[in-house]
């Protein structure tokens, strides 16, 4: 669960419902048909928009976004490190079995290309057409998501056109204006706030976490390139740390130290 995403939407929501408790009665921002109007009109307009099947990927995409899963960039260079020793020493036929122990399918891929004898050129074409076609599919969940966003203040301002015209009709009864007054209102309340607090906001996290595992599928197609090109491990290292930030690349360093002082400890 990645706590972030879950802390933003319940702090965001806390704070929303504390600050209408200050300011007056709970009771008065719930409105049934401005939650039918915003959401249930939202979604049918995603469903215009959008194909069924792309509308039903909503769910599993909502999964990813509150989802945990680590993207270990050093860890990753670390793998195709030792790949590339693997390859100097026993050959290129020896990483088709360490690949296949991954339970990853883009570098289990990738060296299976390298084994069978692809040209280099044709294995950075084949990999970079999956990595493109992985990343259009992870925008078609961003585009869903930001037109949620653009679409629900709309709609929220559709339900105060509905309940200004209501309240326009009932202006015989002067003590109904201003409660009509509210109840209109409250509808451009829910859509702002289902847009910047959770369609939005999503939209983002589904976008970081596409760079993430954009950028790993990167690091993966450049290593298996150095390695079917034979090239230093160390080399191959100091290329892929080129991927990370500063901040990764001090981490790694110092953990790599850190191996190695106790290496010397217990050798001693």
């Amino acid at each position: 669960m990645d706590l972030a995403t879950l802390l933003g939407i319940i702090i965001g929501t806390v704070l929303l419902v504390v600050s209408i408790i200050i300011e007056g009665d709970i009771a008065l921002f719930w409105s049934l048909s401005s939650v039918l109007i915003v959401f249930g009109g939202t979604f049918a307009a995603i469903m215009i928009n959008f194909s069924m099947s792309q509308v039903l990927s909503v769910f599993p995409l909502l999964k990813v976004a509150f989802s945990q899963k680590n993207t270990d960039s050093v860890g990753v260079i670390d793998t195709l490190v030792d790949f590339a020793e693997t390859s100097r020493r026993e050959g290129l036929l020896a990483l088709e079995e360490k690949a296949a122990t991954l339970n990853e399918p883009f570098l289990e891929k990738g060296i299976q290309l390298v084994v069978d004898g692809t040209d280099a050129e044709l294995v950075r074409s084949i990999l970079e057409i999956e990595l493109a076609f992985l990343e259009e599919r992870h925008r078609l969940g961003q585009r869903i998501f930001e037109q949620m966003g653009a679409l629900s203040p709309a709609f929220g301002m559709i339900g105060t056109l509905i309940g200004l015209i209501a309240m326009l009709g009932d202006l015989d009864d002067p003590d109904q204006i201003g409660m009509g007054m509210a109840v209109a209102l409250i509808t451009t309340l829910y859509g702002a706030v289902a847009s910047n607090l959770i369609f939005l906001p999503v939209a983002g996290k589904l976008r970081l976490k596409s760079d993430e595992e954009i950028l790993i599928k990167q690091v993966m197609i450049e290593g298996i390139l150095s390695i079917q090109a034979g090239e230093n491990p160390r080399i191959v290292e100091e290329k892929l740390k080129s991927f990370l930030s500063p901040v990764e690349r001090k981490a790694s360093d110092d953990a790599k130290a850190s191996r190695g002082v106790g290496g010397v400890t217990t050798d001693a």
